[in-house]
């Protein structure tokens, strides 16, 4: 394929475009040391991470009513909280925490990399992450979108086919229009039965040592990249 039929490319966010563990584990080591906790703050952040995929779960089942993934995280965090033997603390110092999914750190070649695929397409955000929650990440670590678009306005969380259809609806775009472009195969996976295109680009380090990354693709994946700059490079991007 050579993307001549694509339009828009929107990503996946958390581990694709941003370091979320690496950012996470930073600012829970830095509130632990104020409020004298000592952990293993790499997997703090996977236990919070943990929280988030659950609780969309719960959602998409209908076994909870919707929540935006700033209230799972939240949800998920007043469990830690006591898991790990923070001492009382005071609701805007828990609030203000919980709000460390906005300031996640980029990737090295995400700004540079999401530019050059801006030059040929149209840029968005496809996540989970709630919009107000995008918004605030994207200032943060100076990505570029055109549109800053969520499973929030689609009201189903990936890798629910509305997710990914509503999402070109809104671009007023067909969904062989799109490309999905994700380090999971299982939220390309998703993308595909709805009807957009998958690209693979790895993220060998999202998760340590806690798990395995994605780092082959399927076959019926439209790209495979070793970053941004490699998908760029494929899809004749300046």
């Amino acid at each position: 394929m050579n993307g001549k039929n694509i339009k828009a490319l929107v990503f996946d966010v958390f581990g694709t475009v941003v370091d979320w563990r690496t950012s996470i584990a930073r600012q829970a080591e830095e509130f632990g040391s104020k409020h004298g906790v000592e952990a293993n703050w790499d997997q703090f952040a996977d236990d919070w991470r943990d929280g988030y995929h659950s609780g969309m779960i719960k959602v998409n089942s209908g076994e909870d009513k919707w929540k935006i993934v700033d209230e799972i995280h939240r949800d998920r965090l007043e469990l830690l909280l006591e898991k790990y033997e923070f001492p009382a603390l005071e609701e805007d110092e828990i609030a203000y925490f919980n709000k460390s999914w906005h300031r996640l750190e980029g990737w090295p070649d995400s700004t540079a990399g999401l530019n050059r695929l801006k030059s040929k397409f149209i840029v968005a955000s496809l996540s989970n992450g709630n919009v107000s929650l995008l918004t605030n990440m994207a200032k943060f670590a100076n990505l570029p979108w055109d549109a800053v678009l969520s499973a929030e306005l689609a009201g189903k969380y990936k890798t629910h086919p509305w997710a990914y259809q509503r999402t070109a609806q809104l671009l007023g775009l067909e969904p062989e229009e799109v490309m999905l472009v994700a380090a999971h195969n299982g939220d390309l996976r998703g993308a595909i039965n709805a009807g957009l295109h998958a690209a693979l680009v790895t993220r060998p380090k999202e998760f340590g040592n806690s798990k395995k990354p994605d780092l082959e693709p399927e076959p019926d994946f439209a790209f495979f990249a070793k970053d941004f700059h490699d998908l760029a490079d494929q899809l004749g991007c300046e």
